[in-house]
């Protein structure tokens, strides 16, 4: 089963940001969600019920895995610092 992965806009506008190399990485990594949304790696955020991170370099992708739709949602981007705290 490939999943379609989904970039939220706010999550777009971040990446687009990074410099050109850590923009390839993060793409890199967000196209091996497709095919397993659960990598090695990737751990589920506690105290939410379907939130995932997966870690790249200093930054971290934040996603949603809507299995019964075959979908990823990239909900955030951001360095390792500041991710995690409330827009």
């Amino acid at each position: 089963m490939t999943y379609t992965v989904k970039i939220a806009p706010a999550a777009e506008r971040h990446i687009k940001k990074l410099e050109s190399s850590i923009q390839r990485r993060i793409i890199r990594r967000l196209g091996g969600l497709e095919a397993n949304p659960r990598p090695p790696g990737v751990k589920k955020l506690s105290g939410t019920e379907s939130l995932y991170r997966i870690r790249v370099g200093d930054y971290r992708i934040i996603y949603e895995i809507r299995d019964k739709d075959l979908i990823v949602l990239v909900v955030k981007v951001g360095h390792r610092g500041d991710v995690y705290r409330p827009s």
